[in-house]
């Protein structure tokens, strides 16, 4: 096993040695069928590279401008994995959502508690569960932010992967992110940031009266757009919103929050008004919360605020196309393959 590391590593720094340092581009390796320069795996039971996926990560290079894969088998990795900055271009392939789980119990802070935290950009995942535990599971406490996963890098997509918490579930901080037939479960602010992503084709699913939190109504979102200029915001399209108990689509966590649901399926958790303008209430014409097309018990609007947005078609033509809203460079058709 040590040789196998050292081995690796080797081969990692000759990679990162052969490329130039001033310029950032993930290269992709057209002979490879993932199109990246080489894989590592990981696996709990010892037979691969490396038994942590942190150990994995570690290895890769500072700086490193070239796809690599982390190819992680079936199993139950109960630690904290975090990316830094310099860790770019990094493919962290799981085998399945429910197959593949990261799990911690972290809950000192929102800053410091989530089991998996990404700074870097250029990111791939897919097929991973990120779980925090800390507020799962029968009432026995007071609910606090227990993050699953936060994401900072710029450029990051995240293909058939799931989010367990309850509290502060996925903290989407900031960059442009793409989620895709992901599984997103909490209860309060479960989907939080200043991030600029798009949410395709996924389940949000709340939770608070799962866990024993039946008497509150949560919120869905919490986005953090903070001036008329900031280019952020969640979209959701083609998604599906269920769960147990009755909750808002959002509140505005800052004084521009936006966010857009469109061609979703919303069940009877949605309460009536939908939306929250918390903090801001007398400034709701600064926020952008519409929604477009959706079905379902969850879609009747005859009792949602009045200052929800009416979107013109042009507006509409930017926010629902995963091209112009975060796609502007392309670099989501210059990832490794996913399929």
């Amino acid at each position: 096993m040590q040789f196998l590391q050292f081995f690796l590593c080797i081969t990692l720094l000759l990679l990162y040695c052969n490329v130039s340092r001033s310029a950032f581009l993930c290269e992709l390796n057209q002979a490879n069928p993932f199109k990246v320069a080489l894989t590592s795996t990981v696996d709990i039971a010892g037979k691969g590279n490396f038994t942590t996926i942190q150990s994995a990560v570690d290895s890769i290079p500072s700086g490193n401008t070239k796809w690599i894969r982390i190819q992680i088998f079936a199993g139950v990795y109960r630690e904290k994995v975090t990316i830094t900055y310099d860790k770019t271009c990094i493919f962290l392939d799981g085998a399945g959502s429910r197959e593949t789980f990261i799990e911690w119990d972290g809950h000192e802070s929102t800053n410091t508690s989530a089991t998996f935290t990404s700074y870097a950009e250029n990111l791939v995942v897919k097929g991973i569960g990120f779980k925090n535990t800390y507020n799962l599971g029968p009432k026995q406490k007071d609910l606090v932010p227990a993050l699953a996963a936060e994401i900072l890098g710029d450029k990051a997509a995240f293909y058939n992967c799931s989010f367990f918490g309850v509290q502060d579930t996925l903290w989407d901080v900031g960059g442009r992110h793409y989620f895709h037939q992901c599984y997103i479960q909490g209860g309060a602010d479960f989907i939080f940031g200043s991030g600029q992503s798009f949410y395709e084709q996924s389940v949000l699913y709340y939770s608070l009266e799962t866990y024993g939190h039946g008497t509150y109504t949560g919120y869905i979102t919490a986005q953090g757009r903070d001036s008329a200029d900031d280019p952020s915001g969640f979209v959701f399209k083609d998604c599906i919103i269920l769960g147990r108990g009755k909750a808002y689509l959002g509140r505005a966590w800052k004084a521009f929050s936006r966010v857009i649901i469109a061609n979703s399926k919303l069940s009877d958790i949605v309460v009536p008004v939908g939306w929250d303008a918390w903090q801001f209430v007398g400034h709701e014409d600064q926020l952008t919360y519409a929604e477009v097309n959706n079905s379902g018990p969850g879609a009747d609007a005859s009792k949602r605020v009045p200052w929800q947005k009416k979107l013109s078609t042009g507006e509409l033509n930017q926010f629902l196309s995963v091209d112009r809203f975060i796609n502007q460079e392309g670099w989501i058709t210059k990832l490794p393959t996913v399929d």
